[in-house]
């Protein structure tokens, strides 16, 4: 270090001249403190005023942390603003001249309009599409992509609209000509029509870049083509910019935001001044050693620019790897792991749990709950406050109330089907939606089926009060602090911020990377591979002194250990380690119980395969007219005794009976699910059917 307490690489982007200076800054390699101390240089040597320095960052946090630095080093007035909060300030300045005396305001939530113009296009209102909607129209203009080009694009960057890209596109258009009727312009709009001030009105242009001659521009390789634009039109045909970035955290892609800027500056300037920060100061070398590995396997343009860190902190812990046989288990040695810490000094707000969707925080919290850790959840509500699981809770509560569980066991032994039958009109689908809003709804969804499959491992003769009793014991259990506690959040959450001691969880193939991740095929499916690992990289740069990479074997306890950990492990868990190899294929447990299938003659394991008494894989030789009069027999029967159709028998139940034709009561109560109860109430109606004959009209 020199007697100015930075390092030779700091120091001399500190000192760069004036002019294009791109500083490359890797995680905890003092970004921060660089850029302040190159402002206060520029300042000190006269070159600029403070008043002149237009510093822009991504979060009002990071913002305020620069103006704090800079008030510290005795430099005031420098504008260190969000390019929206800058774009804002200037847009209201220059707004008379520009356009007169029309007025306009800044429209907080969107979602409103967006509702209308969908509805216009009669495309779906729900919250998770409007939600999805939102995001389509904020990344197309983001990207400087107009409605009617939406289509196209949309194509080329693979996105996954909720609905057709032509009914996007519509509500795209419908959204932005209500704005313009209603006199309102959204946060984009913010940054649109300040460049479109300064490049279209010279006076304008002329009056800025008077006041402000220097610009500062952190995080770069999150900037967006709309974001690049405004900057553009900040500098004209100056070069007084310094910019500071690191392609390796390049993890919002989805938004629109793209590394190309960073990666092509020194091509754009050409007499660029680069400099590389590469000394760790935030982790312990054998957190970086890791890091440096993880990101090391990186293919791609980005990989070419990564850094390779060198950590400066004393020797630490190595970082540990653990592999549990489900997702229960792995929470409770996590939380029992954080107690030990916590027991031994390591202040709770110093820890954090950090994982992909924010539907895997649910059994964090239950197991921090159960050894009395306080914790808080960033980025999102606690799972039992979340909007969709609330409706979820209160439609199983209405589905009990309304007759579901009347029939004692024989409903029971349907539970499962139950509370699939019950979330599918609130989101629950058979496989998985796209990324966005609906993908988190069905995550939310997916996580109460997982604990009502829980709940019957340790009851299994549990129905839906049974199942009721036990999410509100859950809830009401949820009253952590909501400071000082252990830090619960997504990775993309946790970007920017730091603790003594994380805890990667749920590091499994399909959960990092994401599923949809893998989907694609070709260059497409590489980026977004990568964009996974980053995200691992991200989250193993956050720890300081105790890092923890743990995944599963199964979801649920005493499932399935058919999961593998994510592939970004592999080379990394060390040699002698019991995790160090991929297990072997677990033979399917229970087969004696659940018998073997009927066409293929493997062993069935799951419970729909179970009642259909073949793999689900295996060709289906179902009656199709037998069934839909099933149907409608239990339609019928449903409307009679006032219960939702499920009550009587679930939709795979009744496939299981349209494939199987049970001839006699001994072959009906066979298939899972008919009981003694059902098997006296619709036994007599159904066999009926079977024959191909109409039950008595008051049969059962």
């Amino acid at each position: 270090m020199s007697d100015t307490g930075l390092d030779p690489q700091q120091q001399a982007a500190v000192d760069a001249p004036r002019g294009p200076v791109c500083v490359l800054a890797g995680a905890g390699t003092g970004k921060t403190r660089t850029i302040t101390r190159r402002i206060a240089h520029l300042v000190d040597s006269g070159h600029v005023a403070p008043g002149q320095v237009l510093a822009v960052t991504f979060t009002s946090r990071a913002a305020g942390e620069m103006r704090t630095r800079l008030r510290t080093l005795g430099i005031g007035g420098v504008q260190a603003r969000t390019f929206h909060a800058a774009a804002l300030r200037q847009l209201r300045y220059f707004w008379p001249q520009v356009v007169g005396d029309t007025p306009w305001e800044l429209l907080d939530r969107k979602l409103g309009l967006v509702g209308q113009s969908a509805s216009r296009a009669g495309v779906s209102t729900s919250a998770d599409s409007l939600r999805d909607l939102a995001g389509e129209i904020e990344w197309s203009k983001a990207t400087l992509i107009a409605p009617e080009d939406y289509p196209a694009a949309a194509v080329r960057a693979h996105r996954d609209p909720p609905g057709s890209a032509e009914q996007v596109a519509a509500v795209y258009a419908g959204y932005e000509a209500l704005k313009t009727r209603n006199g309102v312009l959204d946060f984009d709009d913010l940054l649109l029509h300040t460049a479109a001030a300064l490049e279209e009105h010279s006076e304008v242009a002329r009056e800025f870049r008077d006041r402000y001659r220097c610009f500062v521009v952190d995080e770069y390789q999150d900037v967006t083509p709309l974001q690049q634009r405004v900057l553009d039109a900040w500098l004209g045909e100056r070069d007084d910019l310094t910019v500071v970035g690191d392609a390796n955290q390049t993890i919002y892609s989805f938004t629109g935001a793209t590394p190309r800027f960073l990666l092509d500056f020194s091509r754009r300037f050409s007499e660029a001044t680069v400099v590389r920060l590469e000394r760790d100061y935030r982790s312990t070398p054998e957190v970086v050693s890791l890091a440096n590995r993880v990101i090391g396997a990186a293919r791609g343009r980005i990989a070419g620019s990564r850094l390779q860190l060198v950590g400066q902190r004393p020797p630490g812990p190595a970082p540990e790897f653990a592999e549990h046989p489900d997702e229960s288990a792995e929470a409770t040695a996590v939380a029992a792991r954080i107690r030990k810490l916590v027991d031994a000094g390591t202040p709770a707000a110093e820890i954090a749990v950090l994982y992909r969707i924010n539907a895997q925080s649910e059994v964090h919290e239950q197991a921090l709950t159960e050894v009395g850790i306080p914790y808080q959840v960033r980025g999102g509500d606690r799972f039992f406050a979340r909007p969709e699981v609330r409706s979820a809770v209160a439609a199983l509560r209405q589905a009990a109330q309304q007759g579901a569980g009347r029939d004692g066991d024989e409903v029971d032994a349907d539970l499962l089907e139950v509370v699939r039958a019950v979330l599918e009109p609130v989101g629950l689908t058979v496989t998985a939606p796209p990324g966005g809003a609906v993908r988190e709804r069905w995550e939310s969804l997916t996580a109460l089926v997982e604990l009502a499959e829980e709940l019957l491992t340790v009851q299994p003769a549990a129905g839906l009060p049974q199942l009721l009793t036990e999410l509100q014991t859950r809830a009401d259990a949820r009253h952590p602090p909501t400071v000082q506690g252990v830090t619960l959040a997504s990775l993309h959450a946790a970007k920017g911020l730091e603790w003594d001691a994380v805890f990667l969880v749920g590091l499994n193939d399909g959960t990092l990377p994401i599923q949809h991740a893998l989907g694609e095929g070709g260059a497409a499916e590489e980026a977004a591979v990568e964009e996974e690992r980053r995200l691992l990289y991200v989250g193993v740069t956050r720890a300081r002194e105790v890092l923890s990479l743990s995944w599963s074997l199964s979801r649920n306890p005493g499932g399935r250990p058919n999961r593998r950990r994510s592939r970004f492990l592999h080379g990394l868990v060390p040699e002698d380690h019991p995790a160090a190899r991929l297990p072997a294929k677990a033979a399917p447990r229970d087969t004696r119980k659940r018998g073997r299938c009927r066409v293929c003659g493997q062993p069935l394991v799951g419970a729909m395969p179970t009642k259909l008494g073949r793999c689900e894989s295996c060709p289906s030789n179902v009656d199709d007219e037998l069934l839909e009069s099933l149907r409608t027999w239990r339609k019928e029967r449903s409307t009679e005794l006032k219960v939702p159709a499920y009550v009587v028998f679930t939709d795979a139940t009744l496939t299981a009976i349209a494939e199987q034709k049970p001839g006699d009561a001994a072959a009906l109560v066979a298939i899972p699910g008919i009981g003694a109860a059902k098997l006296e109430r619709f036994g007599p109606d159904v066999l009926t059917l079977v024959r191909g004959e109409q039950p008595a009209p008051g049969a059962g």
